[in-house]
């Protein structure tokens, strides 16, 4: 799949992000993984993002990392297209995308560096560095402490013309105007903040018209209607699954830091399609907490 033809597949429908299965002793967990992505494939994602953030990128290993991408891309191979996560240190994303390339995956979605902080002649270093070294479409995601300003993606998007997606995750409404206005249709542009429904339609005035959904790992049909509505303009639908799910999801999920994994894992697990424990620094959901998720989900019916 050559960048263009990933652009145009990430500028339309709902995008997903699997979680990564782990057993008990906290190694990867591959048949599970597999039998998720089964089981996620027929609801109709546009594409699917391996080791993503929900997927716990940051907690992979160099040796675990090609095995969940070759997994993805040998489960989902002409059903799904996957776009590996890839991140961290410079010199390791760019490890990371090289394999994901080899390995057949369709582009990345470029993760935050991480801890350290850096200017914006760094960040854009850093962004073209991996772009530079793959063939295939990059999408790069705009949080934490990579937040590139309109001026930095413009002289990215000059020097690589494989860096086809903008991923936003920050939230700041006047410098994701300024980057749409800037950029125009160069990138296809991604709503990437946790719990992305309740932002949705917010962005898609804004000229950002997909998403990716955390809740379609536990979730999936309801995560799809939402998309629908929101598309279609139903806006009876939206408020209503906001109203009764999505805020009362947030009020949980508000209630511990890192919950935002961690409540999507134990919602898997709650549905019969657990993915076994987050690992450290990540935490569990309490049981109180779990019960009410559970209360919640019932009240949308089977899936």
């Amino acid at each position: 799949m050559n960048p263009l033809e990933l652009k145009s597949i990430i500028g339309q429908g709902l995008l997903s992000f699997p979680l990564t299965d782990f057993d008990e002793r906290l190694e990867f967990h591959e048949t599970g993984y597999r039998k998720r992505l089964e089981w996620l494939e027929p609801y109709g994602a546009s594409a699917l993002f391996a080791a993503g953030g929900t997927g716990e990128f940051f907690s992979l290993t160099a040796d675990e990392y090609p095995a969940i991408i070759r997994a993805a891309v040998d489960t989902c191979r002409g059903k799904v297209p996957i776009i590996a996560g890839a991140g961290g240190p410079t010199r390791f994303a760019v490890a990371c995308a090289q394999e994901a390339e080899r390995l057949g995956a369709h582009g990345i979605l470029l993760l935050p560096h991480y801890l350290t902080e850096a200017g914006q002649a760094g960040l854009i270093a850093h962004v073209e560095a991996v772009c530079r070294s793959v063939r295939f479409g990059v999408i790069v995601y705009n949080r934490g402490v990579c937040k590139l300003v309109p001026s930095s993606l413009q002289t990215l998007a000059d020097r690589c013309s494989n860096l086809v997606g903008f991923k936003d995750g920050v939230g700041d409404i006047e410098a994701m105007v300024a980057v749409r206005q800037r950029l125009g249709d160069r990138f296809a542009y991604l709503g990437g903040l946790p719990t992305a429904e309740v932002y949705a339609a917010a962005y898609r005035a804004l000229g950002v018209p997909v998403y990716s959904s955390a809740v379609f790992n536990f979730i999936p049909r309801t995560a799809m209607d939402f998309s629908r509505a929101l598309e279609t303009g139903d806006r009876a639908t939206t408020d209503r699954l906001l109203h009764d799910f999505f805020m009362p999801y947030l009020e949980i999920r508000n209630q511990g830091a890192g919950y935002a994994v961690s409540i999507v894992k134990a919602g898997a697990r709650l549905v019969g399609q657990s993915a076994g424990p987050v690992r450290p620094p990540l935490s569990e959901l309490t049981p109180e907490q779990s019960e009410c998720l559970a209360g919640l989900i019932r009240s949308l019916g089977p899936q």
